[in-house]
């Protein structure tokens, strides 16, 4: 997340990634021209509104973006040392599960409900380990407990476990390889808050204890600041602020990033009334010249309609905006 890394520390090494989906009603412009850099071992919380493009980001890294509609164009695609545009599907399917994995959204539709959660598990181990079918059993039995599972229940089907618990399952296929790039996609939206505590503390132990990188896709600060070490902030397609923690939670440089926060209840006041960002996000098949955010943007002038180049405020700390070019100009970030 610095100007001085350098390709040896990188996990994942994106260069102006660009995704659209040509329909018959319109182009949709989905992601357009990001880049992201992640350190090894790092974890990286990538924050917005739904239809922002980060599960679009996502699975663009698997390339699991379905073609058509989908089209897929960048610069530089590396995961863990691997050239992901100019691989065979042969090697992609070595790659997927072994060098990046996935931790899809709903726990509900990511399992097969025909095969038992320990056969699902051991699958992938067959797949990339080369193991026999006991050895990849034992194994799953053995994530299974990892993740709080009995062992004994890895011949029960996926109806038979209740919405944490596929969920923890989904935990052990993506681990069950050890993973350099974990890519969690909203992983507790549909887990009670209890529920949703213990995944999160799970993931974190898990992530230590194999130093595996973390893409963390979320809407929720909460659990970014509970869980990341840096954070981005995804708006119509693209990173419009990133850095460490400290830069992002407080240090707010961006109008957008200054909207989510002041979203936000204030725990200190009770009666305090929120403070929504005014208008609906925008429509990706009608992007706006120049900075996505300008159409909701309190602060926009004319130079908002230019194209938004990235300045580094500090060796961490990046954001596209042009407001910081008028003299004096600061957003105005409450506390909460």
């Amino acid at each position: 997340m610095s100007q001085t890394e350098t390709t040896k520390d990188l996990v994942l090494d994106l260069e102006n990634l660009n995704v659209r989906f040509e329909t018959e009603d319109g182009i949709c412009y989905a992601v357009n021209g990001l880049d992201m850099k992640i350190e090894r071992g790092k974890a990286i919380g990538l924050v917005g509104e739904t239809g922002a493009g980060k599960t679009t980001t996502a699975l663009s890294l698997l390339r699991l973006v379905p073609d058509p509609p989908g089209v897929v164009e960048c610069d530089k695609m590396v995961i863990n040392g691997h050239d992901m545009l100019n691989i065979s599907i042969k090697e992609l399917e070595k790659i997927r599960g072994k060098d990046i994995s996935m931790i899809f959204q709903d726990p509900m539709t990511a399992l097969n409900p025909v095969f038992t959660v320990g056969d699902q598990i051991a699958e992938s181990i067959m797949l990339h380990e080369g193991v026999s079918m006991a050895d990849a059993q034992r194994k799953a039995i053995d994530m299974l407990e990892l993740v709080g599972i009995p062992g004994e229940r890895a011949g029960e089907y996926p109806h038979e476990f209740s919405g944490g618990m596929k969920q923890r399952v989904v935990i052990a296929i993506a681990l069950a390889c050890h993973p350099q790039l974990l890519i969690a996609d909203e992983p507790t939206t549909a887990l009670d808050v209890t529920i949703q505590a213990q995944v999160l503390d799970l993931m974190r132990n898990l992530r230590q204890q194999y130093q595996t990188s973390l893409i963390m896709i979320t809407h929720d600060l909460g659990i970014v600041a509970e869980v990341c070490d840096d954070v981005a902030v995804m708006y119509g397609g693209n990173i419009v602020e990133e850095g460490t923690l400290e830069d992002v939670f407080n240090h707010t440089l961006h109008p957008y990033t200054e909207g989510l926060f002041n979203s936000l209840p204030n725990i200190n006041d009770r009666k305090a009334k929120l403070t929504p960002i005014r208008g609906l996000m925008l429509d990706p098949m009608d992007m706006p010249p120049g900075c996505p955010f300008s159409p909701r943007c309190p602060y926009a002038d004319e130079k908002c309609d230019e194209p938004q180049v990235k300045k580094y405020v500090s060796e961490t700390h990046a954001i596209r905006c042009c407001a910081y070019e008028r003299p004096g100009f600061h957003i105005d970030r409450k506390e909460r």
